[in-house]
């Protein structure tokens, strides 16, 4: 109860700034996204993945965040040639439909349902599937419906200086290598992983604006009911048939597969200006909707 109150007032406090027009909310979100992709989630990579035994079942979760953008890309960009839409809102869709927010909202919602225990399978499919479509595929996207292919030739460069996704690679190494994270790093990688859920929610709170133009649109609605229902019911359709040792990784895995819309999804679809409105607004008011539907999803799972 305490966290939730906790929760309730950072988001708050969030809110409050971001109607400052003295407070430098650009900023101040950017040094937040700064800290929590540098420190806080390589701070998790330590603390979790080296711990965990590696198996060929742990590319299950991982292939479950592409599994579902590559759904996204082939139902919207569909969809978009038979109902004629413009590029811009059809690669909306599929970016910030296609993309979980994994992290911001998914660690502190997989911790408080599923415990602890359910934290290294969620960061695995974060900085295994959403952080890393993020910075690849989702720039081919949105090159692609915005007509800007000269950022294609940065992907790789992109990809391999992301720090969270060098710090993957470091702990994925040190797992299947059978080393643990030295006992003296355990304490700082902890201290700063407590800091993920206050930091990632004022966070949510600075960036979060309703739009009730964009409200009205089919266009919100069709990018919300994939997101949330159809991506899940997809994923355990799909991945419950396969022979998983531990039920909490299926669960963890459909849980995070109905997260709302990633942020950071959404703010590739504003650079590259592919309906910044409704990229906006999917990835905001989606976090107060999704809620509803993870809790349905997770009494459904029990």
């Amino acid at each position: 109860m305490l966290t939730l109150f906790f929760a309730v007032v950072l988001l708050a406090l969030g809110l409050y700034f971001q109607s400052k027009p003295s407070f430098p909310k650009e900023k101040v979100s950017k040094w937040v996204n700064f800290y929590l992709f540098n420190f806080v989630l390589p701070a998790l990579a330590f603390l979790y993945i080296p711990q965990i035994d590696p198996g060929w079942e742990l590319l299950l979760p991982i292939s479950a965040a592409w599994f579902t953008f590559f759904c996204s890309w082939i139902l919207f960009g569909s969809l978009g040639k038979i109902l004629n839409w413009d590029n811009a809102t059809t690669g909306c869709l599929i970016i910030v439909s296609g993309l979980a927010n994994t992290s911001f909202l998914g660690f502190p919602v997989i911790e408080g349902l599923l415990g602890k225990e359910g934290l290294p399978t969620a960061l695995l499919i974060d900085q295994g599937g959403s952080f890393l479509l993020v910075s690849s595929v989702s720039i081919i996207v949105a090159s692609i419906y915005s007509h800007q292919e000269s950022s294609l030739s940065a992907i790789p460069l992109k990809i391999i200086s992301f720090p969270p996704f060098l710090f993957l690679i470091a702990t994925l190494c040190m797992s299947f290598l059978g080393w643990k994270t030295p006992d003296f790093i355990l304490p700082i990688a902890a201290a700063i992983g407590k800091t993920m859920v206050p930091a990632s929610i004022f966070a949510i709170g600075l960036r979060f604006r309703l739009d009730f133009e964009s409200l009205n649109s089919r266009f919100f609605w069709l990018g919300m009911g994939y997101r949330l229902v159809l991506a899940p019911a997809l994923v355990w359709l799909i991945f419950r048939n396969f022979n998983f040792e531990d039920e909490l990784i299926l669960q963890v895995t459909i849980l995070e597969s109905g997260m709302a819309p990633m942020i950071t999804g959404s703010l590739v679809a504003i650079q590259y200006d592919l309906k910044p409105k409704l990229a906006a607004l999917l990835s905001g008011l989606g976090i107060p909707i999704s809620v509803v539907s993870i809790l349905i999803w997770y009494f459904l799972l029990q």
